[in-house]
């Protein structure tokens, strides 16, 4: 499998070197070059597969033959070692539960499938330098890349976050672990954090002294196996006769334009609503048509404070840049604080389920969108556990959740971050590391 830049002007890689790279040389997204759907026997038998059976029918197109089935397999069951529960919720509405994994959230999957990537490759190629995965996060990507490399050879992870922005759990998550996991603390927000460490990919100085790349994403190791959870969903549907709609609360973009691409394969997808918060740069483009990026500012459901979607470049991609296809496909609704902490307390009162605020704004959306589309099936995602909201949650709820294994391990840890405050003191750092 080859990859392309989306900006057109970079040569074509392969599987390993796109992982490896992150960032095209031209600051393009690296895109598949072909796109081979999946055979409809695939679709009539995934009750009979397995997880990991299904993702690597999923996901070996796009890897090709740089990890062999047998080790690639391997990779998949250890990255997939927890559950993704389908809960009803209403009648025509379901969660989809993405975060009983680690750092309880749906990222687990993609920077554990990446993390183990690099490791293969590294354990494989003596001559493979040394990498610094360097990301930023605007709440849940920064635990997750945290503890899906914590520990790998040959890797060291440079997370940043923005000061005072992610919750004190999430802050928790990535600045706890200590080995080669360091969290840079930056003050300003997600967007300027974002704009730092793509500049430090075009920094030749950088270059020459270590191997850089990302794992927000952008990287398709990261971005592809978010395919999973789409293909885990259909097989645990129980009425597949219905039109299937997916709501996805959305920042950057990449987990439900993993969804377009399990649709690409084959996947009987009807249609997909984004969700977003005060942030809806994409809804307001498919009303209008003009799409404008913006400062991004603070909400309850921070990971999806994104004023520049990186990832939409390759949902336009996939619908060849055609604005009346994309409409056909995509829906997007926006909402407030205050709508979302009514949603909330709505699913608590009428359902007895607990959603965070993310999974709150991806169940307005979807209801939205079925107001008018009665035939339909709708799924939203839940992306991270509620608890991990716990500051913003309605007091009568959060009182009421339990705190599991996971956070309870850290809550005693020493939060150990280093302050910056631009790009040149994000340079001087990685360059006294490098050394």
């Amino acid at each position: 499998m080859n990859y392309f830049s989306l900006n057109h002007n970079a040569p074509e890689v392969r599987f390993k070197e796109a992982v490896v790279r992150g960032l095209a040389p031209d600051k393009g997204l690296y895109f598949p070059k072909t796109i081979q759907q999946l055979p409809d026997s695939f679709f009539h038998n995934i009750e009979n597969l397995n997880q990991v059976d299904i993702a690597y029918e999923a996901i070996k197109q796009f890897v090709g033959d740089e990890i062999p089935e047998e080790d690639l397999k391997t990779i998949l069951k250890d990255v997939l070692s927890f559950d993704f529960p389908l809960v009803e919720i209403d009648k025509n509405i379901a969660s989809l539960e993405l975060y009983h994994g680690p750092t309880l959230a749906f990222k687990d999957v993609g920077a554990r499938f990446m993390a183990r990537c690099l490791g293969y490759f590294n354990s494989k190629d003596k001559n493979t330098n040394k990498v610094t995965v360097l990301v930023a996060t605007s709440g849940d990507t920064g635990g997750a890349v945290a503890n899906g490399f914590l520990g790998v050879k040959g890797v060291d992870v440079v997370i940043l976050y923005p000061s005072g922005k992610v919750s004190d759990i999430q802050e928790k998550q990535l600045t706890t672990l200590g080995q080669n996991i360091t969290a840079l603390e930056v003050n300003g927000v997600f967007d300027d954090c974002q704009a730092m460490v793509k500049t430090a990919f075009l920094d030749e100085g950088l270059k020459t002294s270590r191997t850089l790349t990302s794992a927000n994403s952008i990287n398709i190791a990261r971005w592809l196996p978010q395919m999973f959870y789409y293909f885990f969903a259909f097989k645990a549907l129980k009425d597949k006769s219905k039109k299937l709609v997916f709501s996805v609360p959305s920042g950057n973009y990449g987990n439900i334009c993993a969804g377009m691409m399990a649709q690409k394969l084959g996947l009987p997808i009807h249609h997909f609503v984004t969700g977003t918060n005060a942030n809806n740069v994409v809804p307001e483009y498919l009303k209008t048509g003009n799409y404008l990026t913006k400062a991004s500012v603070a909400t309850i459901s921070n990971a999806m404070d994104v004023g520049a979607p990186s990832n939409f470049i390759r949902i336009e991609e996939l619908h060849h840049h055609d604005f009346e296809l994309l409409k056909q496909n995509l829906s997007g609704y926006g909402f407030t604080d205050s709508e979302t902490i009514d949603a909330i307390n709505h699913l608590k009162k009428q359902h007895n389920y607990i959603a965070d605020p993310h999974g709150a704004i991806g169940y307005l959306a979807l209801k939205n969108h079925l107001k008018h589309n009665s035939d339909s099936y709708g799924i939203f995602l839940e992306t991270a556990h509620p608890i991990k909201f716990f500051p913003v949650m309605p007091k009568q709820i959060a009182d009421q959740m339990e705190i599991p294994p996971q956070i309870k391990s850290i809550l005693h840890k020493e939060k150990k971050s280093i302050k910056i405050s631009n790009y040149e003191e994000l340079r001087h750092f990685l360059l006294k590391s490098f050394n």
